[in-house]
């Protein structure tokens, strides 16, 4: 019989499981304490736009003036269109605001008769007592032109000299008003007649004496005639 060879066996060795991937680190000098793992990457937050004020084209804001932002009431002087006191005055206490406009009485002669008759003891001006909300109610009144300023700022008029134009309106006076700027003088008060309790700056006009009621500083000046043995003398005017 023949004698047959046998193959050896062939065996496959078991597969290996694959090795985990190799972490790279930082190469550190021998003696080096190992530097601290890099936090992981976090991407930095949008950044934060400010809010813009939305503004509609071709509208402009208003602001109240400043000297009008003051706790409580104060005079003010308004200007009016020319003969328009009256009805500027009457339509401010319609609408609940304390408008002053001083008025003299005064003779008026005509061809056949006279008689006395109201008219505004400043032409074209309003005094108005009010408070910061009230300010854009009298601007938009019908009639009234402006505030008066200066430097840009409503001007306000003390009590005082709101109680001289009081006076004036009970009086026969001749009042101008005139925007001269007066020298250094003495203040006087009237002690004689129907401007008693008038007080003012005394100056000189050649051979006249005139009481000078400062209204609204440096811009307006009421000046009245008086004479010299009606007024005393109250101290030095200091203000100019």
């Amino acid at each position: 019989m023949e004698e047959t060879q046998s193959q050896p066996a062939v065996t496959t060795p078991p597969a290996s499981a694959p090795l985990p991937a190799a972490t790279p680190h930082a190469a550190t000098l021998p003696g080096a304490a190992p530097l601290p793992a890099a936090p992981p990457y976090a991407a930095p937050p949008p950044a934060s736009v400010p809010p813009q004020a939305v503004t509609s084209p071709g509208v402009a804001t208003s602001q109240v003036p400043g000297e009008l932002r003051r706790p409580g009431k104060l005079w003010y002087a308004v200007y009016t269109n020319s003969r328009a006191e009256k009805r500027v005055h009457e339509r401010l206490l319609e609408q609940g605001v304390e408008s002053f406009l001083p008025l003299q009485k005064t003779l008026r002669q005509w061809s056949d008769r006279k008689k006395l008759v109201e008219r505004p003891l400043i032409s074209s001006y309003v005094f108005v007592k009010i408070i910061q909300r009230e300010y854009f109610t009298v601007r938009k009144t019908e009639g009234v032109v402006k505030f008066i300023m200066i430097q840009g700022k409503p001007v306000p008029i003390p009590e005082e000299q709101i109680d001289n134009l009081r006076i004036l309106c009970g009086s026969d006076a001749e009042v101008e008003v005139s925007t001269d700027v007066y020298e250094k003088g003495d203040m006087v008060e009237v002690t004689v007649g129907s401007l008693t309790g008038l007080r003012g700056e005394l100056i000189r006009v050649g051979r006249k004496h005139k009481v000078v009621i400062r209204v609204i500083q440096p811009g307006m000046n009421l000046t009245v005639d008086i004479k010299t043995n009606s007024i005393r003398k109250i101290g030095k005017n200091t203000d100019i």
